[in-house]
């Protein structure tokens, strides 16, 4: 009897994949695969084939992914992969948001690579590995599952951050960043582990059905309270909030600009994917416990990321201090979030989202630009370097005026419609505190950005500055992202009503 019962524990029955829902993912990993195999095998491909391959693997999964947020729209979200992953607006939308970043940035990095001989397969073919990891975590239905994303995303960003073995502050920054995210994740995985001793399961949807039971019939359990904790702690360093936020500025300031664009970017909208995965649609019912955790965090990434940013004398670690302001202003949409019941009732969960895919714009054309001006002043990104860019280079200084505005936000700009978006949610649930003190952080984040104005038009720059041309894939990534932070902040609605959307997810 009993070698019947090992007979039948060892019995394995393979899940069913839907190979067409995950096509995106799919797409990505074979553009990856592909460049670094293929790119082994032949001899230097001409300029611009690793990029042209990785931006068109990017528009392939764009693509497909649109597909899907029609499928959705007919049928209604779903779970994939016996429950693994979720298959909803909310994955679409953030895979979107992904992609887009992932493609400005591999504009960028095209003609960063070719300037400085290095161009090769393997930068892009991290990044398409990052940006698999990002969407993973965004469509994770299993917490294991959301782990693995996590390293995979996180694992890619630590090679990139190192990835400019001609300065030592990139090598730093790797190293900085890999074993304090590392130390993260282990919190992380600790935090699913005690979820798990609590719950029987790592599946979201098995969770919440756990969490429902037992919390009416025996209250909080301390096993999950501190598995929440561990959670919290391992996703508040991936989002940069305060006072897990000591890597960024060092990573961000070391690391080549084009890769700290991708990591403000593309990894601050994987990681808060995760979050709103874990937090609001995993453990609505422990609310009460991790929205006043969130509340106390968000006032405090608003305060110290604004009020550091404005004494900084680099740009790099001005925008990086930026990013943790922002991460804050991003915690009070989750803080509102947490308001509702088990489905997110409230805007806070859509505001969070269309924050994610505007910030994510208007950060790489902001990077974008740093990339040019550290390029013609020899690497430098102090606000010295940024002295007369109007008069050198008025479009590019028109672009990052732009992008500053957005980020101050300035009324008819993409940061306007996304702070607007997080604020309201917060009123709505009444959290008139967290909202006052967020509009406080605006005003005096936007000294910082006032600063960067008046030293691109209203100081003289250096006479040697050289003056180069703007490379044609750069030049398209601000522009675009110029367009479109201006023509959202004019016409907002599409936005916002595709991140209306997202509260529709699955479990």
């Amino acid at each position: 009897m009993s070698h019947a019962v090992f007979g039948q524990a060892q019995e394995f029955i393979a899940p069913s994949i839907e190979w067409w829902q995950i096509s995106p993912i799919l797409a990505l990993v074979a553009g990856a695969l592909g460049l670094l195999v293929v790119g082994a095998l032949t001899p230097t491909w001409p300029r611009g084939g690793y990029a042209a391959v990785a931006v068109l693997t990017t528009i392939v999964a764009g693509v497909f992914t649109l597909f899907h947020w029609n499928d959705i729209a007919d049928n209604g979200p779903s779970t994939m992969i016996s429950r693994a992953l979720a298959f909803d607006a909310f994955t679409q939308f953030l895979t979107i948001t992904i992609l887009l970043a992932t493609l400005l940035v591999l504009l960028v990095t095209a003609d960063e690579l070719y300037r400085t001989d290095n161009d090769g397969p393997e930068i892009y073919a991290l990044m398409l590995v990052a940006a698999t990891g990002g969407i993973v975590m965004a469509a994770a239905n299993d917490l294991i599952v959301m782990f693995l994303g996590l390293e995979t995303l996180s694992l890619a960003l630590y090679v990139l951050a190192a990835s400019d073995r001609e300065r030592r502050a990139s090598q730093e920054s790797g190293i900085k960043y890999f074993v304090l995210g590392g130390f993260a994740s282990a919190f992380f995985l600790y935090g699913i582990a005690l979820v798990y001793g609590g719950f029987r399961s790592t599946n979201i949807g098995e969770i919440v059905e756990a969490a429902q039971a037992d919390v009416l019939l025996t209250g909080d359990d301390p096993m999950v309270l501190a598995g929440l904790a561990m959670l919290i702690v391992g996703l508040g360093f991936k989002v940069a909030a305060v006072p897990f936020h000591i890597w960024t500025p060092d990573v961000y300031q070391g690391s080549p600009t084009n890769v700290t664009a991708f990591m403000a970017s593309v990894g601050k909208a994987a990681a808060f994917a995760a979050m709103l995965r874990v937090l609001v649609v995993a453990l609505p019912t422990q609310r009460d416990d991790w929205r006043p955790a969130i509340w106390v965090i968000a006032v405090v990434t608003l305060v110290v990321g604004s009020a550091l940013a404005v004494v900084q004398t680099d740009v790099k670690r001005m925008l990086a201090y930026s990013s943790i302001s922002h991460a804050g202003f991003i915690l009070v949409g989750v803080e509102a979030a947490g308001h509702g019941g088990l489905a997110a009732d409230n805007d806070g969960m859509s505001s969070v989202a269309a924050y994610l895919l505007l910030y994510a714009v208007l950060t790489v054309g902001s990077f974008a630009v740093v990339t040019l001006v550290g390029r013609s002043s020899g690497g430098d990104t102090s606000l010295e370097a940024f002295s007369g860019l109007a008069k050198r280079r008025p479009a590019l200084a028109l672009g990052l005026t732009v992008f500053l505005l957005a980020q101050a936000g300035v009324p008819l700009t993409s940061g306007f419609v996304a702070k607007w978006g997080v604020i309201q949610a917060a009123v709505e649930q009444e959290s008139y505190v967290i909202a006052i003190i967020a509009m406080i952080a605006a005003v005096i984040a936007a000294y910082l950005y006032l600063r960067i104005m008046v030293s691109m038009w209203l100081r003289e720059g250096a006479a040697d500055v050289a003056v180069e041309p703007v490379p044609l894939m750069t030049g398209f990534s601000v522009a675009f992202a110029a367009v479109f932070t201006i023509a959202v902040g004019v016409w907002p609605q599409w936005v916002l009503e595709a991140a209306d959307e997202v509260i529709a997810y699955a479990r």
